[in-house]
């Protein structure tokens, strides 16, 4: 495809991480726009039905055409680029885009984890996404062997579920909530990701400073956990 494409981001958006990843495999090259949430420019809320990012500017000459909504992209991309990551069997394809819905009820369920007002729902949150992950774990445990979702091929899951595992990667620094814990193919699945060149390079280096201030400014029990945390040990208050 000879279009030129622009994706509209935020520096710590999942769903747009997503989009980078399938990208970087498909070989694509393209611009990346941040915008500002907080503060929507003019331009955004003008292309930008729903308010939201990702967002997919794709030109053809003069003309331009603006694809929101991250599966749509996603599904777009497979459409009109080369190297395809969905399989081509229709049934495993169905079974693939089912656990990326999946992938993005864990994201509302993280969301609603470091959110939590209270102890109390903080831990049934933290249950619930242990939960999810068992789900997880008995999914991989019936596929195939490799490093991938899909074995020894990567696809649209993986690129869905890196972004869903580099929240860990904070959560991880902050405290041990047990949350993967007892589920050693879902562990080894994070490990591969986060070595992959696409999934590294979907955020900016700055991202986990980012997403630390990010939980700490939230005013939620992890908010205070991270707050107590700086107390405890200074050096953290610089993060």
């Amino acid at each position: 495809m000879t279009a030129r494409l622009t994706l509209v981001s935020h520096h710590l958006c999942p769903y747009v991480q997503r989009a980078a990843i399938s990208l970087a495999e498909k070989g694509v090259p393209f611009e990346r726009v941040d915008v500002d949430l907080a503060n929507k420019p003019d331009w955004f809320k003008a292309v930008s039905p729903l308010g939201k990012v990702p967002l997919l500017r794709v030109r053809h000459g003069d003309a331009q055409e603006v694809i929101f909504e991250s599966a749509v992209i996603l599904e777009f991309l497979e459409e009109t680029e080369a190297n395809p990551l969905h399989p081509a069997d229709p049934l495993l394809r169905a079974r693939h885009r089912a656990w990326i819905e999946f992938g993005s009820a864990i994201l509302n369920a993280i969301g609603r984890f470091y959110s939590a007002a209270d102890e109390a729902a903080f831990l049934r949150e933290s249950g619930g996404l242990s939960g999810m992950f068992a789900r997880v774990e008995a999914e991989l445990a019936a596929r195939q062997s490799g490093p991938w979702f899909a074995g020894d091929h990567f696809s649209l899951v993986d690129a869905v579920y890196g972004p869903v595992f580099r929240y860990f990667d904070t959560f991880d620094r902050i405290g041990d909530f047990g949350i993967l814990d007892g589920k050693p193919l879902v562990q080894a699945w994070r490990a591969a990701l986060s070595k992959r060149k696409s999934v590294k390079e979907a955020v900016g280096l700055d991202y986990p400073q980012r997403l630390h201030a990010f939980l700490r400014a939230k005013g939620s029990y992890l908010s205070e956990i991270i707050r107590l945390q700086a107390i405890a040990t200074p050096q953290a208050r610089s993060a």
